[in-house]
């Protein structure tokens, strides 16, 4: 036992060990192209038969070793293989695109060894989950998955609502490069806050091309080819997408993630389809953002749980109902029969002047104005974003006094008000400028006046956007999911803002492609109060 699978068993309260570990570290195993990718085993020192799980991943076989480890303790083999072109596997690293065929690779190789028997589950987060959805179609009878803040396709994770989701993907060019490189110096910048601080430097340079080299340094290759085939491509991801790989022959998953996720949307549509094909998948979501350590430490305890079920014939740990949602604002779990949990009972919120919310009636007549000016970009702050520091939950009060941003604050509630699933804000504009973003946010405002964010939307307007007789948009903007109980003394507040820089790439108010654009132009927004409509998703809770 060593000291990483030992605080994983604390922490994790994890069931008593069941051997000790053999490991065989630094395999070649070779891909159908010749190419070698470095392989762990943790193989557990019993008589066997023992099941299987497997890891596939692009940051880096220690950081995982105490996990695997904690799994082999538990009975199960255990392969880690580092993903191609990253760590000491050959190859070039390709974003998404060798996992595939480099994870049909790795089974076959899994399949040849003589502890294989058979059975195997798949588990991991993030870019992890999108490997195991690549091979999902091609797994044994006896197999489970546990796919955690993933998704099976990245295209909306990529270009959310048509913008280009830039402080991902800054921040992520950062992480990969660091760990293959310079892994402590790298864990290190994560802690302490470099990592965004080097991401908001890069996205605020033009062109947006060779940002790469502010943020690591030199060009990286998959950044630039995606600025040249991925952007407007449908054919570029029609074989990174794997969502036709979910069937009715799929193995039980067990989704888990966070509501501060920024892939929490892709996760659950991946939960619904399986649901509309007759499966009873198991879904968890906390109030967690992507790198929250519950989900970066695997959700140990859950997993196993799930994988000893399915692979070993072991149900009694798992629980009954199937969806446990954590609420924020009362701070409480809860298990239901499925997700969303029945039809809502809808609330309906209408802006009015001096920034109010009303319940009842609708909007009020007349309109408000700001301008949004991309050399002054409206920040982001907080949200489901990619970050080591400032995700989540976080006080408002910066982002709302901002000239280019508007606020409309309930009446204090006199009942709670519990939101489950997806908002919805209708929202009547005009611009200046047929190029405009429209950022829309749910803030929970407490009795102490401090303003969290909830759950927030957004959508890129163009010259083809469909327009109304007068020139305005009316415009659908669905919020990310959420689960949220707003507690009597607390108010609503809806924020209105055409931009949330870097975690979009800023709107230049121009026709010059994203990746060489380099002229500015500033907007002017006007939100047209009559129309406007935010819808909730509520339900009563026991």
């Amino acid at each position: 036992m060593s000291l990483p699978s030992l605080y994983l068993a604390w922490v994790e309260d994890l069931p008593p060990r069941l051997n000790s570990v053999k490991r065989r570290r630094g395999i070649s195993v070779p891909m159908d192209d010749g190419v070698l990718l470095k392989t762990d085993h943790y193989a557990p020192a019993a008589p066997g038969p023992h099941p299987t799980i497997l890891m596939r991943l692009p940051y880096g076989r220690r950081g995982f070793a105490g996990i695997a480890e904690a799994y082999a303790e538990r009975g199960f083999h255990v392969v880690i293989q580092a993903c191609r072109g990253t760590e000491r596997s050959g190859g070039e690293f390709d974003p998404f695109a060798n996992e595939r065929a480099d994870g049909l690779a790795a089974l076959e190789w899994i399949k040849a060894q003589d502890w294989w028997d058979g059975r195997i589950g798949l588990t991991g987060p993030s870019y992890l989950g999108y490997a195991q959805w690549a091979i999902s179609d091609a797994l044994p009878p006896t197999a489970a998955l546990a796919t955690k803040v993933t998704t099976s396709n990245f295209r909306p994770v990529v270009f959310p609502s048509g913008a280009f989701h830039l402080n991902l993907w800054l921040s992520w060019v950062q992480v990969i490069e660091g760990l293959r490189k310079r892994p402590l110096a790298t864990a290190a910048r994560m802690f302490s806050g470099d990592i965004e601080r080097r991401t908001l430097k890069a996205a605020s340079s033009l062109p947006l091309i060779d940002a790469d080299k502010i943020a690591v340094g030199h060009e990286i290759g998959f950044w630039r080819h995606w600025f040249d085939h991925a952007i407007g491509n449908d054919a570029f991801w029609t074989e990174l997408d794997h969502s036709h790989r979910l069937s009715a022959d799929t193995p039980p998953v067990h989704f888990i993630s966070g509501w501060y996720d920024f892939m929490i949307d892709p996760l659950l549509a991946d939960y619904q389809r399986l649901v509309e094909l007759g499966h009873r998948p198991y879904l968890t979501v906390g109030t967690w953002f992507h790198i929250a350590e519950e989900l970066q430490r695997d959700n140990l305890r859950e997993t196993l749980v799930w994988m000893r079920a399915w692979l070993i014939g072991d149900r009694t740990g798992l629980r009954a109902r199937p969806v446990r949602l954590h609420i924020s604002g009362r701070d409480q779990w809860h298990e239901f029969d499925a997700y969303p949990p029945g039809p809502p009972a809808p609330q309906t919120w209408y802006p009015a002047a001096e920034g109010v919310l009303v319940e009842h009636g609708s909007s009020a007549d007349g309109s408000d104005t700001y301008r949004y000016d991309p050399a002054d970009p409206t920040p982001n702050l907080g949200g489901a974003i990619f970050a080591f520091t400032g995700a989540g939950a976080v006080d408002n009060a910066s982002l709302e006094s901002r000239g280019d941003v508007l606020t409309y604050t309930g009446c204090v509630l006199t009942s709670e008000v519990t939101v489950i699933g997806q908002c919805k804000v209708t929202l009547i504009a005009r611009a200046s400028l047929p190029h405009a973003d429209f950022f829309v946010r749910i803030n929970d405002v407490g009795p102490d006046g401090i303003s969290r964010n909830i759950c927030d939307g957004f959508v890129r307007v163009t010259p083809q956007t469909p327009c109304e007789a007068d020139g305005s948009w009316r415009l659908t903007i669905p919020l990310h999911a959420t689960a949220h109980t707003f507690l009597p003394g607390h108010r609503l507040r809806l924020v209105i803002a055409s931009g949330a820089h870097p975690r979009f790439a800023r709107n230049l108010g121009t026709d010059e492609s994203i990746s060489t654009a380099v002229s500015m132009r500033a907007n002017d927004i006007e939100i047209i109060r009559a129309g406007t409509v935010l819808n909730l998703p509520t339900y009563q809770l026991d």
